[in-house]
């Protein structure tokens, strides 16, 4: 069984469903600190022929929370009317406009505020476009030690699953042993993807941005086929 773990990220680029196509298990960290300027609350869509961040407001509260304690902030009804309008103005002549704008107003209409409620569901419903079956599992619903860290925390998660095979973006071959893996009987897999272009009406491609831009631009018949344009090593 193959098994791969993430943090939680708000509508992320393409890669990230590449690695939840590739497996039989997704577990997604809930019970871990935020961080600051990452992806967790933010992402990256085409404004102009640029890039620029849309960003989920959330409530000022301890460094040391958990995601899964952490809450959008109150002006969010606010905030989000912003983010659709702008979304709105730079892809309504996308050719995938009227579908995607209407799944994109039911992620940002979910009427949880829990952070990673909110997250958790809009890869749910971005899965279950694409037809994504893999299981989506929290974090701490798993039985283990979760002081563990890195790739204790890993492994003992694969061992707590029964998985053979643990599968982890390319940008974490630095972090895993894979000879610990194997002493553990898991084979551990990297997933790089390969490089993906489309047209983005008539701008200059930026690679990368979140799975939104893509869906805009692409069939979900192509955004399929692309979910298998990557490499295991």
């Amino acid at each position: 069984m193959k098994v791969a773990i993430m943090q939680p990220y708000f509508l992320p680029y393409i890669g990230y469903f590449q690695l939840i196509n590739a497996v039989d298990k997704f577990i997604i960290y809930d019970n871990i600190e935020f961080t600051k300027k990452g992806w967790i609350n933010r992402n990256r869509i085409l404004v102009n022929g640029k890039d620029e961040f849309m960003s989920l407001p959330i409530t000022k509260a301890s460094d040391f929370l958990h995601v899964n304690q952490r809450y959008l902030a109150s002006n969010f009804v606010k905030e989000k009317i912003k983010i659709l309008r702008k979304i709105k103005e730079c892809y309504r002549k996308a050719p995938n406009f009227q579908m995607i704008f209407t799944l994109t107003e039911e992620i940002f209409n979910y009427e949880n505020n829990n952070l990673f409620e909110f997250i958790f569901n809009s890869i749910k419903k971005i899965c279950g476009y694409l037809g994504i079956s893999t299981e989506l599992i929290t974090s701490s619903s798993l039985d283990i030690n979760h002081n563990l860290k890195s790739e204790d925390k890993v492994i003992s998660i694969c061992n707590y699953l029964n998985a053979t095979k643990y599968i982890n973006s390319i940008g974490g071959q630095n972090l895993y042993v894979k000879e610990n893996f194997f002493d553990a009987e898991i084979e551990l897999i990297f997933i790089k993807s390969q490089p993906i272009t489309y047209q983005q009406f008539d701008f200059e491609f930026l690679p990368w941005l979140s799975i939104l831009d893509v869906l805009m631009f692409n069939s979900k018949e192509e955004v399929k086929k692309m979910l298998n344009q990557n490499e295991l090593t």
